[in-house]
């Protein structure tokens, strides 16, 4: 286990990535502009038969629920559950001895972590993993370039950085085939820090309840003076 010293740190540098990253809105996939791409690259996603594949998977997924494990800048690993209700609804939910949890509920984001007092909230148009969200998936016109499709690792990973701010940091979607499934995402601020979520035991179509993406916890007050309403 993390000394609490050391925890403590990892969450605030993890909080002032999640922040700088939903600033510049990496995966917010609703329409992701195709770009040519030289001969040395992948093909061009717009012509590419697996642009649409993708989307029709994404689009085809109405709930899913998985384990992920995070790895961070500072060389810290955490692990949790994440929850999806398409459109507009997940939950990221930490492992203790964290007590940081991140739900969208349609139309905006809560951040709370009442150990460390720290509380946020941010429209969900402007969160890192709203891709997973979006409703349609469209890949193909819009605000993020898709700069590169290949296969590495046995999976189908797709490279995006934003149209207009492409310095600004990239996200790469790590998917399986045969059949298409979510493995995974990384993230790549314009540092170069990087925070890479893989995905275990993903399941869709699950009955998930309403309450699993509404903020939960005590009000933003009582979090900042580390108080626990139970």
């Amino acid at each position: 286990m993390l000394d609490s010293a050391v925890f403590d740190r990892h969450i605030r540098r993890m909080r002032t990535l999640i922040v700088a990253l939903s600033s510049v809105a990496l995966l917010s996939l609703g329409a992701i502009q195709a770009q040519a791409q030289s001969p040395a690259q992948a093909q061009a996603p717009a012509s590419n038969p697996q642009v649409a594949e993708v989307e029709r998977y994404f689009n085809s997924i109405r709930t899913m629920q998985a384990r992920f494990v995070q790895s961070n800048p500072s060389g810290t690993v955490v692990q949790g559950t994440l929850s999806v209700s398409r459109p507009g609804r997940m939950r990221f939910e930490y492992d203790p001895p964290s007590q940081l949890k991140i739900v969208a509920d349609g139309s905006q984001v809560t951040m709370w972590d009442i150990a460390n007092r720290d509380f946020g909230q941010w429209p969900i148009g402007w969160t890192a993993a709203s891709f997973l969200v979006r409703e349609p998936m469209v890949l193909q016109g819009g605000d993020l370039t898709v700069e590169k499709i290949e296969r590495a690792d046995g999976m189908l990973q797709l490279t995006m950085s934003q149209t207009r701010k492409p310095s600004e940091g990239k996200v790469i979607v790590r998917l399986g085939e045969n059949p298409m499934v979510l493995r995974g995402w990384t993230i790549i601020d314009n540092r170069g820090q990087r925070v890479d979520v893989s995905l275990n035991g993903l399941q869709t179509g699950l009955p998930l309840a309403a309450s699993l993406f509404k903020f939960d916890g005590p009000d933003a007050g009582a979090i900042r003076r580390g108080v626990d309403r139970n």
